[in-house]
C-alpha cells in the first residue's frame, strides 16, 4: 500500500512497484484515509510519507504498528532526512526509512527487504538510529521490582541470532553466517519476540543492546 498526499508521486510509486511485481492493494492521500484503508486491505508493507494532511505519518505508524501484532511493516519514504524525523518514525514502529531521492531499484529492493523484516535505511541513517538506541541503553534504567530470575529463557540459537540482529546484520546475512535458512532465522526472531513480549525488530535491537549482546 502506498500513502502520499501528492497524487502524481503516489501514482508513480504505485506504478513502479506494480511493474516490479508487487501487488499494490490500495493507496491513500491523507493519514485518516491511510489508517482506514490499511485496516481494510491488510497490506504486508506500507510505503508511507510522513508529511500527510489530517493525520501525520508518525501517527498513522503508531496506530497501525505501535503495540499491535499482525500490522503491516512500514517503510517510510520521505523527502526529509532530518534526524528528528527519522528517529520519531522508527520509535513509532517503522521498519525502515528511505529518502525520496532513492532510485526505483533502491525502492523496490527496500520494499522486498522490509517485507522480510529487515531494517532498511538510506545510507547514513542506520548509524544514526543505532547510535540513538545505544545512547538510550546507556541511560540508567528505572528501578524495577521485577525478578530477573523469572526473565524468559532463550535457547542458545535464539541468543545467537539475537546477538547478530543487535549487530545490524540482515536476516540473509545471519542465515549465511549460521548456515541456516532465511525462514529459520525469521522463526527464531518471531519466537524471541514472543518470549520477550516485544512487538518489532527495533524493540528487539534495543533489548539486546541494553544487555550488551551487540558486543558479545
Amino acid at each position: 500500500m502506498v500513502v502520499d498526499d501528492h497524487p502524481m508521486w503516489r501514482d508513480a510509486v504505485a506504478r513502479d512497484l506494480t511493474e516490479a511485481g508487487f501487488d499494490v492493494v490500495a493507496t491513500a492521500g491523507d493519514g485518516e484515509q491511510a489508517v482506514r484503508r490499511a485496516l481494510a486491505a491488510g497490506p504486508d508493507v506500507l510505503v508511507l510519507d510522513l508529511n500527510l494532511p489530517v493525520k501525520p505519518g508518525v501517527q498513522v505508524c503508531k496506530e497501525l504498528v505501535g503495540g499491535r501484532a499482525g500490522g503491516p511493516k512500514v517503510l517510510v519514504l520521505s523527502a526529509s532526512g532530518e534526524h528528528a524525523d527519522v528517529l520519531e518514525a522508527v520509535k513509532s514502529g517503522a521498519t525502515g526509512y528511505l529518502l525520496k531521492s532513492a532510485s526505483t531499484e533502491e525502492l523496490t529492493d527496500a520494499v522486498r527487504r522490509t517485507a522480510l523484516g529487515d531494517p532498511v535505511f538510506t545510507p547514513g541513517l542506520a548509524g544514526l538510529v543505532l547510535g540513538e538506541y545505544r545512547r538510550l541503553a546507556s541511560e540508567p534504567a528505572p528501578a524495577s521490582g521485577a525478578d530477573e530470575s523469572k526473565a524468559p529463557r532463550l535457547t542458545e540459537r535464539e541468543t545467537e541470532v539475537l546477538r547478530l540482529v543487535a549487530k545490524g546484520l540482515s536476516y540473509k546475512q545471519i542465515a549465511e553466517r549460521l548456515v541456516i535458512s532465511h525462514r529459520t532465522v525469521q522463526n527464531h526472531v518471531q519466537n524471541t519476540l514472543g518470549k520477550l513480549q516485544l512487538h518489532n525488530r527495533v524493540e528487539l535491537v534495543r533489548y539486546a543492546i541494553e544487555r550488551g549482546l551487540d558486543d558479545a
